[in-house]
């Protein structure tokens, strides 16, 4: 069964990229859970900007105040699980 959290964060990152002008990166069509963060050219404001999506996209919140949330937070893969974990929690 497909994983459409995955999918839909996979998505989005897709789209920021794209909207950064690198859509052309040879991990854009390649990014999967296991990719890193920090390898796909978004800088924090760029991330700022996707968990903000994303928590418009599942009404959830998603605490990022501490350098310690956001060193959790090192691949896609890490934050689907946030992302599924918030999700959990709100239901």
């Amino acid at each position: 069964m497909p994983d459409q959290i995955a999918d839909n964060v996979i998505v989005m990152i897709k789209k920021k990229a794209a909207a950064n002008g690198t859509e052309s990166s040879p991990t854009e069509n390649k990014i999967t859970t296991a990719t890193e963060l920090a390898s796909l050219g978004l800088d924090s404001l760029d991330l700022t900007e996707l968990l903000w999506d994303l928590e418009e996209t599942y009404g959830i919140g998603i605490e990022l105040n501490t350098t310690e949330a956001w060193a959790n937070l090192q691949t896609v893969g890490d934050l689907v699980e946030a992302v599924r974990a918030l999700i959990a929690k709100e239901v």
